[in-house]
């Protein structure tokens, strides 16, 4: 890997031991993907993939702790994957001894040595960090250093930032000395699609299942998706944004996409259209069988199959402010029509603390409330990665947290049918 004297003066040591440590470990990272050389970060802020104390991370703590004792900060303020743990969301005597006493023990003691380190605030807790209430919005072009999945396909598909699927502690690491590998996602070559993807479907498909058949797919490879604009419309509006959030998360972890061009709509396919296609590209087409046997494949997991659901997660990745007024009106809707005051299932629905407190400030807040859904900024995987939490029917409308857990997925129609007292489907 070829160095600026910067940098090797870095490596050298001239900045002190830790920093010294910290530039070998990007440098042996880039040569592991055979990186010629490091990049600068560009972006404003930086975001972390572990934000959960679980007492087995011991290893990070010590991490965390050899770079504050030798006095060393991140280069950019960032941002945070979400808490792992809310009183407010429903567990038992037993489900909540295991998450204080067993799993979770050094969550005040991480989020301490997080705010040291640079934290953004005390509640820039999230996996939606772009989320303009959240306040770390990459620019286009923008090279981060960043490990969340669903972050990172967002950044660079929607946003047209650059960064790779880096693992957790290299996102800190390049924030640390402001430098990169350069490789894989942050160069043209590595933006180009291998796939097309056509979508010929009679109707809207939805996101989190066109994403999952998507990724499964393409896994790791970059697709170039044409069609769907026809049902999201050209415009990256709220609602669009919406859907390719929940889109992208299921491509990064039902395959393990870190990018992807929508033809007509994302800003790189906008800009530089079919020349995006590699040559040799493959080819997947997707219509409404190719849906239905994609979801009909999923394993169900449950003790008992035809168990009735008992906990219903929403918000994987976190939902957005519209998103939460669309499920309140929905649910309201679907409610009245069944002859119903309040959910019959308990159900969670989670967002940014950012998000969720200007969704208090509207009239939807107590709306949504009186229907019984609780709210929350936590992140369902941590919750469900409780062994007791295995044992119960939950259902979901994230196909990352069906990938991840023993949650079953189903589509938005379903959960609100499901959690407003229609038939189980």
């Amino acid at each position: 890997m070829i160095l600026t004297k910067e940098q090797q003066a870095i490596l050298d040591g001239e900045k002190g031991e830790t920093l010294a440590k910290v530039m070998k470990t990007l440098v042996m990272y880039g040569d592991a993907f055979e990186a010629e050389k490091l990049v600068p970060i560009t972006s404003k802020y930086n975001h972390l993939v572990t934000s959960f104390g679980l007492k087995v991370m011991s290893p990070v703590y010590d991490l965390m702790q050899q770079l504050l004792d030798a006095g060393v900060t991140s280069g950019q303020k960032f941002s945070v994957d979400p808490r792992p743990l809310d009183k407010n969301v429903p567990e038992n005597l037993l489900q909540n001894l295991v998450f204080n006493k067993f799993m979770y023990t050094k969550q005040s003691f991480y989020e301490d040595q997080l705010e040291k380190l640079g934290l953004m605030d005390q509640n820039a807790f999230t996996c939606t960090c772009y989320m303009d209430e959240v306040g770390n919005r990459p620019q286009k072009g923008d090279v981060l250093s960043w490990a969340e999945s669903s972050a990172v396909v967002y950044a660079n598909s929607v946003l047209g930032a650059r960064c790779n699927r880096n693992s957790g502690i290299i996102d800190i690491m390049g924030s640390i000395v402001g430098y990169v590998p350069y490789f894989g996602l942050l160069t043209d070559e590595g933006r180009k699609a291998t796939w097309v993807v056509k979508v010929q479907t009679t109707k809207k498909p939805e996101a989190q299942l066109l994403g999952s058949a998507i990724g499964m797919k393409v896994m790791e490879d970059v697709p170039y998706v044409i069609g769907l604009d026809r049902w999201i419309g050209d415009e990256l509006n709220d609602s669009a944004c919406a859907y390719l959030k929940d889109f992208g998360a299921a491509t990064a972890s039902n395959g393990a996409v870190g990018l992807y061009h929508i033809a007509n709509l994302t800003p790189e396919a906008v800009e530089l259209g079919e020349s995006l296609i590699a040559e040799g590209a493959r080819e997947y087409i997707i219509d409404d069988a190719e849906l239905e046997r994609v979801q009909n494949n999923y394993p169900v997991i449950w003790k008992d199959p035809n168990a009735s659901p008992k906990l219903c997660f929403v918000g994987c990745p976190h939902l957005s402010l519209e998103q939460l007024k669309t499920w309140t009106e929905n649910i309201e809707a679907e409610l009245k029509k069944n002859g119903k005051k309040q959910v019959t299932v308990k159900t969670v629905f989670t967002a940014a603390p950012a998000v969720l407190a200007a969704f208090e400030k509207t009239e939807y807040a107590a709306r949504l409330k009186a229907t019984g859904v609780i709210t929350s900024y936590i992140c369902p995987l941590m919750y469900m990665n409780n062994p007791l939490c295995k044992k119960m029917p939950v259902i979901t409308s994230s196909n990352k947290l069906r990938t991840y857990t023993s949650a079953r997925y189903y589509t938005d129609a379903q959960i609100l049918k499901t959690i407003t007292g229609g038939k189980d489907q």
